[in-house]
């Protein structure tokens, strides 16, 4: 039922409305006689006068009870870490010196370091590390906050609202979500209750509690700016415009309904303190990741062996594809799930597991989120039609994945075609060496080749939805091609793949 809020100038014009009214039927009244009620139906000009619509916001919202309930939750956690003095050292640092030895910076010309520079071999001292926030998970107390917060530290100490103290254990950390789970020896601990990010809106109101610069127990409110920002591999962030500040990193995103829905993470600064645009990692990802991280220690995500990239308009146009969606495959990892499920450079992932991918960034979450070892249906675009593949998933390790070599300028040369390429047929040798059916390599490329990143030595193996089988079908398709319109061509670079959009000579 709708709240109607009565303020003394609204109580003020109503008693104003009353006495026009009355006003207007003594008048009537002195001339025309008692007033009658009336039968009939309204009037044109009665029916002519509107009524303002009610205001869609009536009210600020009052978090203190929201306040009182989570509050107990939220723990304040400071990092230590532990260190050598140098062996011999005498006197204080100077502090510009301490300065770039801390982050490993070689000391700027004619500042000669003091004292002898011996070997960490001293006593060993503590040092405050860093300060964050945190939210009880389970009455036994198990603490969800970020990865980066306990990151390197030596000791972890956790501050609960009552003030004390408790050295804390870190379960496991996930540098990839930024999620961390710390375990204290407690019991009988207020646990936060977990909300529903899909029922998240943006405009909501939500608020922070933290510990911004150390400073314990600070509630901000703000409302929800967006959803689904991609600022993470696996993430896709909340933004707010809650304030949040160094210390706030781990506490909690709580909606009105006393519920967290993110852990507040990033900031969008360019002062390094808060600019009106904050970042929270979902909670139904970070809780995905902490089960992993209570049961294992570690987080298992799926692979499947692909470099992938965007899916632009003007490519999505060239391919046949309604709009620009998908993944586009750049290469295949030899021997990985996508090469034994069949998947080619040049193919657009359009979903996975029977999810869509509607930017390349859903692709990793969707096979990361994926266990190891699921039999996954995937669709993907290629040559202009649909075609349905399955793979079984991999596990992701942390290795070291080959990076498509950047190009280079093409060499001035004559072209020998509308779209600047003179080009050869495979030999039998290099159709071995590449795994090809067919294609034609770049002899020479200028003009709109070389405007579109093409260079010699490029095998170029599809021309718009058509695959490339030799020099005579490729010459017989340029010469149809119309000069009005970009073709889309999709080249082989080594082992990697990569669409280019050719403006004909002429357009």
């Amino acid at each position: 039922m709708p709240v109607t809020v009565v303020t003394p100038a609204t109580r003020r014009y109503a008693v104003a409305a009353v006495a026009a009214a009355s006003l207007v039927a003594v008048l009537w009244s002195a001339n025309h006689g008692p007033v009658e009620a009336q039968t009939a139906a309204p009037t044109a000009t009665a029916s002519a006068t509107t009524v303002a619509p009610a205001p869609l916001v009536t009210g600020l919202p009052d978090f203190t009870v929201l306040v009182d309930q989570v509050g107990p939750s939220v723990v304040n956690i400071r990092t230590v870490e532990r260190v050598r003095q140098r062996e011999g050292a005498s006197g204080p640092q100077d502090p510009m010196q301490e300065f770039f030895r801390r982050f490993g910076i070689p000391l700027p010309p004619g500042m000669a370091p003091r004292g002898p520079q011996r070997p960490d071999r001293g006593p060993e001292t503590e040092r405050p590390r860093g300060v964050g926030s945190g939210f009880v998970l389970s009455p036994d107390g198990f603490i969800m906050t970020n990865a980066h917060v306990v990151d390197g530290a030596d000791e972890v100490v956790v501050t609960l609202p009552d003030q004390r103290e408790f050295k804390a254990k870190v379960v496991g950390a996930d540098q990839r979500t930024d999620v961390a789970v710390v375990k204290i020896d407690a019991q009988g601990l207020k646990a936060v209750r977990i909300g529903d990010v899909g029922r998240l809106k943006v405009g909501e109101w939500v608020i922070a509690i933290g510990s911004p610069f150390g400073l314990e127990n600070t509630v901000t409110a703000g409302i929800v700016s967006a959803k689904q920002r991609d600022t993470g591999d696996y993430l896709p962030f909340i933004q707010t415009d809650v304030a949040i500040n160094p210390g706030n990193s781990g506490g909690p995103l709580i909606n009105l309904r006393g519920e967290v829905v993110g852990i507040n993470s990033q900031i969008y600064s360019r002062s390094g303190g808060f600019q009106g645009i904050s970042f929270a990692i979902p909670i139904d990802e970070a809780v995905r990741v902490s089960d992993q991280l209570r049961s294992t220690g570690k987080v298992t995500r799926g692979r499947i062996g692909v470099a992938i990239d965007n899916v632009t308009k003007e490519l999505a146009d060239t391919l046949g594809l309604d709009k620009a969606q998908g993944a586009l495959v750049r290469g295949v990892e030899a021997g990985s799930p996508a090469a034994q499920a069949g998947v080619e450079p040049g193919d657009i992932i359009l979903s996975f597991a029977g999810k869509p991918v509607e930017k390349s960034a859903d692709l990793p979450r969707l096979v990361g989120n994926t266990a190891p070892g699921t039999r996954a249906p995937l669709q993907v675009w290629r040559r202009g039609a649909a075609k349905s593949l399955t793979l079984t998933v991999g596990t992701f390790e942390d290795e070291t994945v080959a990076q498509a070599e950047a190009p280079q300028p093409a060499q001035a040369a004559p072209a020998a075609n509308a779209l600047g390429l003179a080009v050869r047929d495979l030999t039998a040798a290099e159709k071995r060496e590449l795994q090809l059916g067919g294609g034609v390599r770049v002899v020479q490329a200028r003009d709109a080749a070389a405007s579109a990143g093409l260079r010699e030595d490029d095998v170029i193996v599809g021309v718009g939805n058509q695959q490339i089988a030799s020099l005579q079908q490729f010459e017989s398709l340029v010469a149809a091609l119309r000069k009005d319109r970009p073709v889309s061509v999709l080249i082989r670079r080594g082992e990697w793949a990569q669409y280019a959009l050719i403006r004909p000579s002429g357009r």
